[in-house]
Parts: C-alpha cells; sequence; structure tokens
C-alpha cells in the first residue's frame, strides 16, 4: 500500500502549531486541491468529516473519522466512506531545537488492481506535493512572528 511520509519543522510552539494542525476546516487554503472540508459530527476527542478534494482532473469525495491526542500533540485519521478503498493516517507533532517538527503520514488504495498500478505512482507523486505545500504553508503562518 502507497504510504506518504512528509515532515517540516515550524518555527512556533507546540500548543500553537499542534491548534493550526487540529483546525481541520481551515485545510483547503492549505491544500490548493481540495475544494472542501465539512464538519458531519463532532464529539470529545474525535470529528467526522467530510472532504472534497481533485487530484489530476479528477473529483475525489471521502469521509473520514479523526481521532485528537492532545496530550501527544497527535491526531490519526480514517476513511469510514468513500472513493478510496483506504485512506488513513496521522499527524505527529514533536519539540526541536528550532521549534515543532510536524509529521504527516498518509497510507491509501484505491482497491482497484488494474488502476492501482497505474495509479498509485501519480496519485502518490501528487498527494506528497499538496501535502508538502499544506506544511509549507502552516510554516509560513508563523514565519516572522515573535512566539
Amino acid at each position: 500500500m502507497p504510504t506518504v511520509v512528509v515532515k517540516e519543522v515550524v518555527n512556533a510552539p507546540i500548543d500553537k502549531v499542534y491548534q493550526v494542525v487540529s483546525d481541520l476546516e481551515s485545510y483547503p487554503q492549505f491544500m490548493k486541491n481540495l475544494e472542501t472540508i465539512r464538519v458531519v459530527e463532532r464529539g470529545d476527542g474525535y470529528t467526522l468529516t467530510e472532504w472534497v478534494a481533485r487530484l489530476q482532473g479528477t473529483r475525489f469525495r471521502w469521509v473520514e473519522k479523526d481521532l485528537y491526542f492532545p496530550d501527544e500533540y497527535r491526531i490519526t485519521y480514517d476513511q469510514t466512506d468513500g472513493d478510496l478503498k483506504v485512506f488513513r493516517g496521522y499527524w505527529a507533532l514533536r519539540e526541536v531545537a528550532e521549534g515543532t517538527l510536524v509529521e504527516l503520514v498518509t497510507e491509501f488504495e484505491f482497491g482497484i488492481p488494474m488502476l492501482s498500478a497505474m495509479l498509485n505512482p501519480v496519485a502518490k507523486l501528487a498527494l506528497k506535493s499538496n501535502s508538502k505545500a499544506m506544511l509549507e504553508a502552516i510554516a509560513q503562518q508563523f514565519d516572522g512572528k515573535a512566539e
């Protein structure tokens, strides 16, 4: 199963970075191919969110359950319904000398073996590019700000 891992050091305190990362509804401003995110349900330590994104001109929709672990500075997500067979991963934040190391890991699977061989490499590159751009946009929010 393809896995995408991106990391970025953000020059800001871990609490402030976690606050931005856990604000899922703001993600469309960080991810150029993400059309919308809608919170379907919000509970104690979780959200159920509906996402609509474009990848290479194709529209994808999914619903995921997001679990929040603020004491660990971690968020996990797992698709519960949608266009992919598997879409899951996690955010993990860790304090480092330069600020906060943000790691975003995503696993995905199209579920159609004949298409997967063709689409997985393209999707992996696009997802990596979008994820990296999102982490860079998060980092830019803190550039030049005294924390």
